[in-house]
């Protein structure tokens, strides 16, 4: 399916009516007439799979870490939040609730209706455990951000669903649980595609996404066995080259394991512009600072750092991610006054090479990078942390994080660690290995730790003040439940502090 599963769309129509007293429409399909072979099957499900792009996944997932301490958005919805501006009709907000349903609905009407469909039937096993994968993936952001929301699992119908009241966050997060479980039991979803199928959901995809469900929701065993079942298929490995994993000409390699779709020029995003020239999310100081030096020690503590030239000897993950001043990036050094938001750039996410001048200058809408959602990084990463919240450090944990410092030619952890200082060292390297990814968000809210992370002024490269972070831990671990939601539907109860 690999970039194509959006140039078949629902929507078709027919030949125009020939008969005016023809009851049934003939100009367009309905639910009760458009279940009929496996093309219009596969059609529904990839209209499924083409809701991803209005939720917060797609190109602006990178996005999210500019509600970190990652980086900094100087407009849109993610400078507002991160300043404590929102309330309940910020967009944002919005978009992600009705993208999700967008999303929710559709898988809902294939899992309804499929089965009147006369088709091969291991075909129609893996559609359904491919709409339960996105049913579940869906279903995701009404649970982590929202905290729940109406629970719909039947074929659209607005009549019974419009009113409905919202369900639990528990109550959700069984239904995502149970949809992963289904899909990733047996072998509906194969390990792997070929041809035009690739980029559809395998059960590597369904079992990574369920380990990191369990991860978010504490539930350490079943994590940390849910990412052991990953890293047992031996489907997966690390790329190993880190920058590389995220150039275009190594989408699809084995450390993916599900990716947004895009191809030219129809489904495109624009990340080479806003992350090079606008500066939609420009790393801030205090990620730049958190990597290591080249000994496995914090900058503060370390022998070989060296305040006069602080980007040598340091974690190679640090120039992989981020444009520095005084280094190459296009085939050209990089002035100081080059990225002037922060003093940096966002280099993962850009097609750019270090050392490579570009033929042409990119124009918006022009970039068909993929987006990684899953891979086999964060499932190590996953493993380590349930794992070491479960029982301790052992060697397990150990490995699964050396495998992922070897690459980035960093020195192992300490196997002396205990279970506190363990942690610490897992947390500092998600940061860094998934930094620009959108992820450390998710992080920072499932640890509670936002509120002293995201609270007082940011800073640019030279440091002076440029912005302030206002997080409020009455509030802002959820996102208020969108007004216009509550306005359609009154039945829908606020989150705590916010006003409808």
């Amino acid at each position: 399916m690999k970039k194509y599963y959006l140039l078949l769309l629902i929507s078709v129509f027919l030949f125009s009516c020939k008969d005016y007293l023809e009851v049934t429409p003939t100009d367009r399909f309905t639910q009760d007439t458009y279940w009929n072979t496996k093309v219009q099957a596969e059609a529904a499900l990839n209209g499924t799979y083409a809701a991803i792009y209005y939720n917060v996944y797609g190109a602006n997932s990178i996005y999210l870490d500019a509600l970190t301490p990652n980086t900094y958005q100087y407009n849109n919805d993610y400078n507002i939040i991160s300043r404590g501006l929102h309330n309940a009709a910020t967009s944002y907000f919005n978009e992600t609730w009705n993208g999700s349903y967008k999303g929710i609905g559709r898988a809902n009407n294939v899992l309804a209706n499929i089965d009147k469909v006369n088709m091969d039937g291991p075909l129609k096993e893996r559609y359904k455990a491919e709409a339960k994968y996105l049913r579940a993936l869906y279903y995701i952001p009404l649970w982590n951000y929202f905290g729940g929301a109406p629970l719909i699992t039947d074929a659209t119908n607005y009549e019974t669903q419009a009113g409905l009241p919202r369900n639990t966050a528990d109550e959700l997060l069984a239904q995502i649980l149970k949809d992963l479980t289904e899909a990733s039991t047996g072998t509906a979803l194969p390990l792997t595609y070929s041809g035009v199928d690739k980029g559809r959901a395998t059960r590597g995809a369904a079992l990574a996404l369920k380990a990191r469900v369990l991860l978010y929701a504490k539930r350490w065993k079943e994590a940390a066995e849910a990412a052991k079942a990953v890293i047992d298929l031996k489907t997966y490995s690390l790329f190993p080259d880190y920058r590389g994993l995220f150039y275009l000409e190594n989408e699809g390699n084995a450390e993916v394991i599900f990716d947004v779709q895009y191809k030219y020029p129809e489904f495109t995003h624009s990340l080479d512009i806003s992350l090079d020239q606008q500066l939609g999310s420009a790393p801030l100081p205090d990620l730049v600072n958190t990597y290591y030096a080249t000994d496995g020690k914090p900058i503060s503590s370390s022998a070989v750092y060296n305040a006069a030239k602080p980007f040598e000897n340091r974690d190679t993950r640090l120039q992989a991610t981020v444009i520095i001043p005084g280094t190459q990036f296009k085939g050209a050094t990089v002035t100081a006054i080059q990225y002037p938001s922060t003093g940096y750039g966002l280099k993962k996410y850009t097609i750019f090479k270090d050392n490579e001048k570009p033929v042409a200058a990119p124009t918006s809408g022009t970039s068909e990078l993929n987006i990684i959602l899953l891979r086999y990084a964060d499932v190590l990463l996953t493993y380590a942390e349930a794992r070491n919240e479960d029982t301790g450090p052992d060697q397990s944990v150990f490995d699964a994080l050396n495998l992922i410092r070897a690459r980035a030619k960093m020195p192992n952890i300490p196997a002396t660690l205990n279970q506190v200082d363990l942690r610490a060292e897992i947390r500092h390297e998600r940061r860094v290995e998934l930094a620009g990814e959108g992820l450390y968000y998710n992080d920072i809210r499932r640890w509670r730790t936002a509120d002293q992370l995201l609270n007082g002024n940011i800073s640019n490269s030279a440091g002076a003040r440029i912005d302030s972070r206002l997080f409020d831990a009455n509030k802002d671990y959820l996102w208020p439940i969108p007004s216009i939601a509550i306005q359609n539907n009154p039945a829908l109860k606020q989150n705590p502090n916010y006003n409808k």
